[in-house]
């Protein structure tokens, strides 16, 4: 079943926080046309993509070893990463943003 599990409130947000569900965090960025959320885990290493450089508006880049992640797909665009993250829906409601996650 799925839910909407609020991450903060859209004013004064910044650029990416995290939130954890289940153990599993997700990162959630604020991108020039709207909120996008993937895993926050590389699928090549351990490190935390929210750690990483937002570039060319909706990518991100591992600090790790420089794999290259879509934002709003998890599709992995760069080596050492051949598998994407998992991407999660997002909506924006009475001024919160919100991830939908499994239950």
């Amino acid at each position: 079943m799925a839910n909407w599990l609020k991450v903060a409130s859209v004013d004064g947000f910044g650029t990416v926080q995290t939130v954890d569900h289940d153990g599993e965090v997700i990162a959630v960025f604020n991108l020039e046309d709207g909120f996008y959320a993937i895993n926050d885990e590389c699928s090549h290493d351990e490190a935390s993509l929210s750690d990483g450089d937002v570039v060319e508006k909706c990518q991100v880049e591992c600090p790790l070893h420089g794999a290259k992640f879509d934002i709003k797909t998890g599709e992995n665009l760069s080596f050492p990463a051949v598998v994407p993250v998992q991407a999660y829906p997002t909506k924006v409601e009475d001024g919160d943003v919100y991830v939908q996650v499994e239950d």
